[in-house]
């Protein structure tokens, strides 16, 4: 009962903060959370880790505020293939389920690109749609994506110290007693942590050594679900050709491409794919993607 408390807090918090306290009313948003929240213990409160609510809400917010940046296709019929590779994918992963559930979606843009949100939100642009040659290659991408949900990557971008802060406030205050200010503060606080995670996606990217575990991840994961591991190698060489043409995006935020190769190398599960199942899927791919 605590938790789910916490985490509505947290959701009526991301909602103010999309939204703008002045519409909603500082007060009036103070009597909500009082009937969601007792008090809680401050102690415990300011140094536990965020919980998989919570994280969803984090991630919900963080979609948002990428899809102020970038168009979402209507494109149905590829929207539905993605989220068919993108969830046999991460069926096979170390946390095949979130608490809101894996959900991919495609932006029209031809930045080569891809963000993985909080919780589960994972988009992908036609750009980088594009640059793939086949259903592999493509799942390749999406296990890279899902790999980052698993270990948390896009959580651990929030700074520690404002995360701690939020949590100390909401515990050491009785939520129907919450000021203006207090929930003002925690506003400030959440804003601040779904922008620590979008400058990661977009702007600044994953650490080198959190990009490799992605990719080495990555291979497990395509291994697992029946697709060929040697695609994602097949993919970044790809990349690395087309990288030179376009810049930005991928290239932007990620290491070296030929360093990810090398990363790779000899890493792949052994194992043989069918060559007829892979054949069907480069079909499939083909009919849908061009």
């Amino acid at each position: 009962m605590m938790k789910r408390s916490v985490a509505f807090l947290f959701a009526l918090l991301l909602l103010c903060s999309l939204s703008g306290c002045e519409t909603m009313g500082l007060g009036n948003i103070s009597q909500h959370i009082g009937t969601a929240m007792t008090v809680v213990d401050a102690t415990s409160k300011a140094s536990r880790p965020i919980s998989d609510e919570e994280e969803y809400y984090v991630g919900r917010a963080v979609a948002a505020k990428i899809l102020g940046s970038y168009q979402l296709s209507n494109d149905r019929e590829l929207t539905r293939y993605v989220n068919l590779i993108g969830r046999t994918v991460a069926l096979h992963s170390d946390k095949p389920f979130t608490h809101g559930g894996y959900h991919f979606a495609v932006l029209e843009t031809n930045e080569i690109n891809a963000f993985a949100c909080p919780g589960g939100t994972i988009f992908i642009t036609r750009g980088m749609i594009r640059t793939t040659s086949n259903e592999d290659e493509l799942a390749a991408v999406l296990a890279h994506e899902v790999v980052h949900i698993n270990k948390r990557d896009g959580v651990a971008a929030i700074k520690s110290a404002r995360w701690t802060q939020a949590l100390t406030v909401i515990g050491t205050t009785a939520a129907k007693n919450y000021s203006p200010a207090e929930v003002g503060q925690l506003v400030s606080l959440f804003e601040g942590s779904i922008d620590d995670i979008f400058k990661t996606l977009v702007v600044n990217g994953y650490s080198r050594s959190q990009e490799y575990a992605a990719d080495e991840g990555a291979l497990q994961l395509l291994a697992k679900s029946g697709y060929n591991p040697g695609a994602l190698d097949s993919f970044l060489k790809r990349l690395a050709q087309q990288g030179k043409a376009s810049g930005g995006g991928i290239l932007k935020t990620h290491p070296g491409t030929s360093d990810r190769i090398e990363n790779i190398s000899g890493k792949a599960p052994s194992g043989k794919t069918s060559t007829k199942a892979i054949e069907a899927r480069t079909a499939r791919f083909v009919s849908i993607v061009h």
